[in-house]
Parts: C-alpha cells; sequence; structure tokens
C-alpha cells in the first residue's frame, strides 16, 4: 500500500526559536494531538497539546525542549508501522522525515485509517469470524489451513485482543457460508465468539473508535 500521497505539507512545522504563543494558539485552534520541531533545519521533538498548562506565553519553543517527544517516520515506513507509531505514541499526527532528519511533512491519522478502510478485509464480500484461543495455542498457519481446507480463502486477520493469556483474532473469509468452517475450529479447540455474514457487522467495526486500539494491541 502506497501511502506517500498522503504526506501533508501544510501543516506548520516551528522552530526552537519561535515563540510559545504561536504554538499555543495553533493548538487552540486545531485538533492535532503534537506538531513538530526543529533546530538548524532537522527534526528536534514534538510538542504535545498535552503540556499546554506548563507553557509560558511569553517564552520561546527552546526553553521547553526537554518537554519534546521523539518519534517520527521516514517516508518509506509501512502504513502498519505507521500506525503502530500513531497509537503508541497517542498521537494523531506524526512527522514525515527525509535524509538528514530533514523533515518532508506530516501523515494524519485519519488518512492513514482511510488507507486501511479500504483494503480488501473491508471490501471483498465474505464473512466475519472471531475466535479465540491461549497465547501458546493458536497458530497463524494452522488457522489459514482449517479455512482453506473448508475450500474458502482467507482474506486477512489480526489479533484483536490480548488479556491473560488469551489472544482473540478477528477473521474475514470468501464466504459468508460459515457452519463447517466454525465446527472445524471447534473441533480444533477455538472458542468461536462471532461468525456470521451480517453485513453490519463490518460497519461497525468501521465506526467504532476502539477497533484501531484493539487492532493495535494498546
Amino acid at each position: 500500500m502506497n501511502i506517500q500521497s498522503h504526506i501533508n505539507t501544510t501543516l506548520p512545522i516551528f522552530s526552537t526559536k519561535d515563540k510559545l504563543k504561536t504554538v499555543i494558539q495553533f493548538f487552540q485552534e486545531t485538533s492535532f494531538s503534537h506538531i513538530a520541531i526543529r533546530e538548524e533545519g532537522r527534526l528536534l521533538g514534538l510538542l504535545s497539546e498535552n503540556d499546554l498548562e506548563s507553557f509560558e506565553v511569553d517564552g520561546v519553543i527552546g526553553d521547553y525542549r526537554y518537554n519534546l517527544e521523539s518519534f517520527f517516520v521516514t517516508k518509506d515506513t509501512s502504513w502498519l508501522d505507521v500506525l503502530e507509531i500513531f497509537a503508541r505514541n497517542e498521537a494523531n499526527v506524526v512527522p514525515v522525515i527525509g535524509e538528514h532528519e530533514i523533515i518532508l511533512g506530516y501523515y494524519e491519522l485519519t488518512a492513514i485509517i482511510g488507507e486501511f478502510i479500504d483494503t480488501p478485509f473491508f471490501t471483498e464480500p465474505g464473512g466475519i469470524i472471531v475466535i479465540a484461543s491461549g497465547i501458546k495455542d493458536y497458530s497463524f498457519s494452522e488457522i489459514a489451513q482449517i479455512i482453506e481446507g473448508n475450500n474458502t480463502k482467507l482474506i486477512g486477520g489480526f489479533i484483536s485482543g490480548m488479556r491473560n493469556d488469551v489472544v482473540q483474532i478477528t477473521l474475514k473469509v470468501g464466504t459468508t457460508n460459515l457452519n463447517e468452517i466454525l465446527q472445524t475450529f471447534r473441533r480444533y479447540n477455538y472458542n468461536v465468539l462471532f461468525g456470521n455474514n451480517d453485513d453490519q457487522f463490518l460497519e461497525d467495526l468501521k465506526e467504532r473508535s476502539d477497533y484501531l486500539d484493539k487492532y493495535l494491541n494498546v
């Protein structure tokens, strides 16, 4: 998946010499969680909107260099790794850097999620299955074998939950006739949590705000 076309070059990049009141105004007028700070043309770090209360209006950004957070991606970073950076840093914007740590622009979370929703997992017809197993007992190769052994293609799958050594796995398969697949999962000691052909389930996945958090195990 090529996400480089989503690099946003219109958001500001502040310098350590800029006054803090310009950053404060930026955060007050937008819903972004972070903004990039550069020094001598290179990425120094990011200021967080959560630190607004500690800012002194009359100061300069450089006075708060020790408050800066450090995370970024490159234009070659895969979209899955970009999503992980978003989740790990509780951010809705991530700077993209090139050679010599020069800031090329930003990725916005909404744009990357939009790319994810356009993947075959959501667009291809089929059915959804949610299973659970002990974290040491499941195998994606076995899961694929179970599905393909029932003459069905596995379109996609991911770990959608993990708690107390139990892992929850959400699967998209290329059929809406799931009975035989579900029975096979049960014979292999998988606990079937969900399995039907209701298209509304996919719509709920798209709309629920905690879907991405579960997907990234946050």
